[in-house]
């Protein structure tokens, strides 16, 4: 596939990164909700919020034991092989009855501080309390830190997380935003070439991107994470890195099959001062510690960064509960999150290689397959018709009572200013978030549908 920049149909001055358009398929229009009347905007689902709604009027609800959720954003929760107990009550304290700190208790502030000095601070400048800042949930941090920002230029990658969307959306009267299209050749990883590249063309000021990246399960580490944060400090970018997916971590082995990874990976390694390098991880217990339903996030960072965004609360959101506070303390526990990590990647390896071989035989193919994450970035290009379009393929499978996610919801486009098909028409995001045993009745009912189309 070639790669080609061209200007925005809606500022001539901006350059904008694009691949050449596929051909034309059937059935790629996604469904939008309908304008809305008086005085609100039309807000579109995210695609994950499409996929239950559209499952939602087959009679899918969560827990359903008929329905495949291969769609899901969330890992299993249940107790899990190796993993330690689950956290099922907290006993309070009578502050927390009362309205908290905006940016958190100082004790919860204090644990995560510690919890990534513990794992990637060793010998080097620590992160205290006011480096952190809590929110309900990740995209909660994440949207107090795109209102946080000044009027500059902003970059993102293609594809990634479906709602940064409407976070950058929101802003821009203030911001600009640019993307910047990853190759299929590279396995859709952001390179620090590209990413030092954009910044010095467009004149970026920020950065966001999710690493390890959803939808791809592509990962930045090492080396390569070194020179995006050098990049960061030399260019004077603030790079905004969601690290939400850090502990899904899988590597090769010498026979070629694939198992759990030795260590989370976080740029939090790769900072040389805490107060000064301009980046700021976000992360939480959602995916790496598998408590989703509390809504616990929180974002990492030089403390002068962190008060602004913690002020920017007052405002949005007024704080987060104190009662998910308290129980995240328990969660935290070095023994306890040790514990789980060496859990998840045990049986997440083995649920992505299930998922692999099975979208294999398929003939699903991968630009490259998942090392993070519990995702698998398919193209459908190779199934026969239509099952090769991915609306129609999501339509089929919730046929079948199986959910999956089209990647066209991977093609983030703010306020709509590209025009044209998108290039992810024919991509797939699958989620082998799901059980063990429900993960495999969810492969193989896809297997029988494409096996019917044949």
């Amino acid at each position: 596939m070639g790669w080609a920049s061209g200007p925005s149909s809606q500022n001539p001055g901006d350059r904008v990164i694009f691949a050449r358009q596929p051909r034309r398929l059937a059935s790629t229009r996604i469904e939008r909700s309908p304008p809305v009347s008086h005085a609100l905007r039309d807000v579109p689902y995210m695609g994950v919020i499409f996929v239950v709604a559209e499952a939602s009027k087959l009679g899918f609800e969560n827990g359903h034991p008929d329905w495949c959720n291969l769609g899901q954003g969330q890992p299993e929760v249940g107790e899990m092989a190796g993993a330690p107990e689950r956290i099922h009550s907290v006993e309070l304290l009578p502050e927390d009855h009362a309205y908290g700190p905006l940016g958190g208790t100082p004790e919860l502030c204090a644990a995560v501080a510690q919890h990534y000095n513990r794992l990637y601070r060793q010998g080097k400048s620590p992160y205290g309390p006011e480096n952190v800042s809590i929110a309900q949930g990740g995209r909660l941090a994440l949207s107090r830190t795109m209102a946080a920002l000044a009027p500059i230029n902003v970059g993102y990658q293609l594809p990634d997380y479906t709602a940064y969307e409407d976070m950058l959306e929101l802003h821009m009267a203030r911001t600009s935003a640019y993307p910047v299209r990853t190759s299929e050749a590279e396995g859709f990883r952001l390179t620090a070439e590209r990413y030092e590249r954009a910044v010095i063309d467009a004149g970026l000021s920020s950065f966001v991107v999710s690493n390890p990246c959803n939808p791809t399960g592509a990962v930045i580490s090492g080396d390569e994470l070194q020179r995006f944060v050098s990049i960061s400090r030399e260019q004077n970018c603030t790079l905004l890195l969601d690290e939400f997916y850090s502990h899904f971590i899988y590597s090769k082995n010498a026979d070629g099959s694939w198992g759990p990874g030795d260590r989370p990976v976080s740029a939090a390694a790769s900072i040389d001062d805490v107060e000064n390098d301009p980046v700021l991880l976000f992360d939480g217990l959602t995916k790496n510690h598998r408590y989703p339903g509390w809504r616990m996030g929180w974002v990492v960072g030089p403390s002068k960064m962190i008060d602004t965004i913690g002020r920017v609360a007052s405002a949005m959101d007024g704080g987060p509960s104190r009662i998910a506070q308290r129980a995240a303390l328990a969660a935290l526990k070095a023994e306890v999150a040790d514990q789980e990590t060496d859990a998840v990647r045990e049986v997440f390896a083995a649920k992505r290689n299930l998922m692999v071989e099975s979208l294999s035989a398929m003939g699903v193919r991968f630009a490259s397959e998942p090392a993070s994450t519990f995702y698998v970035w398919g193209c459908l290009d190779g199934l026969p018709e239509p099952l090769n379009d991915s609306m129609t393929f999501f339509r089929r499978a919730l046929e079948h009572k199986v959910m999956t996610v089209p990647g066209t919801f991977f093609d983030i486009n703010p306020g709509k200013r590209r025009s044209g098909r998108s290039p992810y028409e024919q991509w797939m995001r699958f989620s082998f978030g799901p059980p063990m045993d429900n993960l495999a009745m969810g492969l193989e009912r896809l297997t029988a549908m494409v096996a019917a189309a044949r």
